[in-house]
């Protein structure tokens, strides 16, 4: 049973209150930039320059820009889209970077940032002024969706940090960052918009929506996002494309938001509808010249609305430099422009940094030149055919026939090539001496006769043209056994399995035989472990992502300790399926759980996982010194509510650092290694809040003995719960405790703060 909308409810109480109905009327004004409700900051000398370019256009010319067209008068071009957030999708002579869900595995910022400026320089030098991402949604309140391989991980604060980072870095390459799915895009199930078919309507209580769904738009609109794409679902019965209080006062208005919206694929309905709801730029097919000339004769759209428009398509164009007339020309597909530089070597090490070690008993990792080694399992090798063609989800897939490095479509990856575990294991095995065989299935079954082992001698693994090739001689010869397994998804069809059954006996089978089964999963989204994580005989799991062309050698640089494993769970790992929410299958899907998703609804219904948010193990060890509190800015504290100017990216105040925290770490293991230090906290009752929130992460590097403090600056925001009622965010007074440690369970050290 998945767990009941009874029971969450019960959870939530009396913070479920659900959103207020805004008037239509106010909304489409409030989002105008005209009207100064928000100061635009840095955007300031973009919107002038906007503005005065959008003067000298009449209104077919202004039609023309917000439907994709050029303004040869005018000297404007329009701009070049691209999909995705793992680099410019289907182009040769680019690098095929790991999903972002590995990315945000890694809970490094540096990592993170590195990433995406990469992948931002790629969509510059092919000619792209837009990258449609980073993917802050689907947030993942299922681990059943189908495009989670696209996310950032299913807590708003990490989430938020890694989008505002990805953002951040594709300004800085001179692209405009398209960030998307606003909001609430949570599944593939009635996602779409199909001729008479309307798509599922998210209902979510209005706390929710700030505190979970809207958070890390936050984050990514202070750091430059110039467009948003708005999602095929309905938002509390309309449609997300033309729903007015969810474009105009929230992203517009109550954010700051300065850019443009675009629609997501067939998400544009109407031409005043979507117009007046928020959209600003479309499709010339509902867009017509003569339908809104004559919508603006007729009142059913304003100029003042046209002229919005057009300066919002124009002023991120602006706002990311694009005008200084120095980026190359857009390539074609398989023109020889080649971006890639040395980006292989940030595929390789951030790969290798988001592998999480789930178990290692008996010091079974690192390996270190094992005499002889077996590897079993279709995802160690090479599909049939690859690596670098199109595919995209149709139905529900579960599991991929070969190694899974990338994602599908609007997610695909462009591989150059594809180094696979059983590529780079032989590599390997060819320096070390080590003698390694293979069975690149999960249910091969050898029909020629073994031949008798010889009286005395055990099974061996041996070679000749005699060798009985099986899966439990296989095992039964080899020092050690590696099975690689992978979970499949994408967009186009949700996950009907967090577990897979011809997977799960491919690892019973293997350890039945060999005392030293080590698994190794690339997943797209959660994928269970419950039913082999107990055998004795199954001695180290590495649990990891999508990890993109370098994927075989991430993963060998952990195996053989190259890298001391670093990655952390950005969700939770259940014991059973019925701790997660399931697929909504109706066409009104509430989100009853609330702020409750993932590992707050695990501690607020005292559900024990498997493995918690923020696990991950290192082949060294860490320990924490007492953490120190400091009040820094107790005058940003004085206000219930914040009451700075609406800026980019909120109200001002709201990024006011206010306190602080310190703690030391040691390394007090035998090898060097990188811990994640994290900071969660408690808030007093009124904030009606989870048992415990993320507020701050930090990954610091420590040789053997070493020892480095970690500082965790807190900005008003960061200790702020949406009030309803007064529809601000708010600080309540009362006690805070603040606990730091190395998961969400794994919480070392603690302190208090008083506001």
């Amino acid at each position: 049973m998945k767990h009941s909308a009874q029971a969450l409810v019960g959870l939530l109480l009396p913070s479920l209150i659900f959103a207020r109905v805004y008037p239509r009327s106010n909304t489409t004004e409030l989002g105008l930039l005209a009207t100064g409700n928000v100061d635009l900051g840095d955007w300031a000398d973009a919107y002038a320059k906007a503005q005065s370019l959008v003067a000298k256009m009449t209104n077919e010319e202004k039609i023309s820009v917000i439907t994709a067209g050029s303004v040869e008068s005018a000297g404007w071009k329009a701009l070049n889209f691209k999909d995705s957030a793992q680099g410019p999708q289907g182009y040769e002579y680019a690098t095929g970077f790991g999903m972002t869900s590995a990315l945000a595995q890694t809970w490094d910022k540096a990592a993170i940032y590195e990433q995406f400026k990469a992948i931002g320089d790629e969509f510059y030098g092919k000619g792209f002024q837009v990258a449609n991402g980073p993917s802050t949604q689907p947030f993942g309140r299922t681990p059943y969706s189908g495009r989670l391989a696209e996310g950032l991980g299913q807590d708003a604060y990490l989430n938020g940090v890694a989008t505002g980072l990805g953002t951040k870095a594709f300004v800085d390459a001179g692209v405009i960052s398209g960030g998307k799915h606003f909001l609430l895009n949570e599944q593939e199930t009635n996602r779409a918009l199909r001729g008479d078919k309307q798509p599922y309507s998210a209902v979510v209580d209005d706390k929710a929506l700030h505190e979970t769904y809207l958070w890390p738009f936050y984050d990514a609109i202070k750091a430059g996002m110039g467009s948003v794409m708005c999602a095929m679902n309905k938002v509390n019965g309309s449609l997300s494309c033309e729903n007015s209080d969810l474009l105009n006062k929230l992203l517009k208005t109550e954010l700051g938001f300065p850019g443009q919206v675009q629609p997501d694929v067939s998400a544009q309905a109407t031409p005043f509808g979507s117009a007046n709801g928020g959209l600003d730029y479309g499709s010339s097919r509902i867009w017509g010249t003569q339908t809104l000339i004559q919508g603006i004769a007729s009142g059913n759209l304003s100029q003042a609305r046209l002229d919005d428009m057009a300066i919002r398509n124009i002023i991120p164009y602006y706002k990311s430099n694009l005008a200084n007339g120095k980026q190359p020309p857009l390539a074609q597909q398989t023109d020889y422009v080649d971006v890639r530089a040395n980006h292989s070597k940030i595929v390789r090490s951030v790969g290798a940094a988001s592998i999480v070690l789930l178990k290692n008993i008996n010091n079974a990792l690192p390996l270190s030149k094992p005499r002889t080694m077996a590897i079993f399992g279709n995802s160690a090798g090479p599909a049939t055919a690859g690596p670098n063609y199109q595919f995209t989800v149709d139905g529900s897939p579960s599991t991929y026939n070969g190694h899974l490095a990338g994602g599908a479509g609007s997610g695909m990856t462009s591989f150059p090539y594809l180094i696979t575990p059983q590529h780079a294991l032989t590599s390997r095995a060819a320096e070390d001496g080590t003698m390694i065989r293979w069975i690149l299935n999960n249910t091969y079954t050898n029909t020629i006769p073994s031949l008798p082992t010889p009286p005395g001698l055990p099974p061996l693994l041996s070679g000749g043209t005699a060798l009985h090739l099986d899966i439990p001689p296989y095992a039964t010869g080899a020092e050690v056994c590696l099975v690689f397994i992978n979970a499949f998804a994408g967009e186009g069809g949700d996950r009907t399995e967090l577990r897979n059954t011809e997977q799960d006996a491919l690892i019973t089978t293997v350890a039945s035989h060999c005392p030293n089964t080590i698994v190794v999963i690339n997943t797209i989204g959660t994928r269970l472990v419950e039913s082999w994580i107990e055998n004795p005989n199954v001695t180290a799991v590495l649990y990891g992502m999508p990890l993109g062309q370098e994927s075989g050698n991430s993963i060998v640089d952990v195996l053989y300790g190259a890298v001391n494993p670093s990655g952390r769970l950005t969700h939770t790992l259940a014991k059973n399926e019925g701790d997660y929410p399931g697929i909504c299958t109706e066409l009104v899907c509430n989100f009853v759980e609330g702020n409750l998703v993932d590992y707050k609804y695990f501690d607020s219904a005292n559900v024990e996982p498997r493995f918690e948010f923020g696990f991950g193990l290192s082949y060294t060890t860490f320990s924490y010194s007492e953490v120190t509190i400091t009040t820094t800015k107790p005058e940003a504290l004085a206000s219930k509510y914040a009451t700075g100017k609406v800026g980019v990216g909120g109200r001002t105040d709201l990024w006011d650092e206010v306190a602080s925290a310190s703690v030391t770490v040691t390394n007090n293991g035998t090898v060097d290694g990188a811990e994640v230090v994290q900071l969660y906290i408690s808030y007093p009752e009124e904030a009606a809040q989870p048992v415990r929130v993320l507020r701050g992460f930090e990954k610091i590097t420590l040789p053997v003995g070493g020892q480095g403090s970690v500082d965790f600056g807190l900005k008003r925001r960061d200790l702020s719960f949406w009030d309803v009622e007064a529809q601000e965010w708010a600080v309540a007074k009362g006690t805070y405790m603040l606990s730091v440690g190395a998961s969400s369970r794994d919480l070392r050290v603690s302190g208090t703060l008083v506001v």
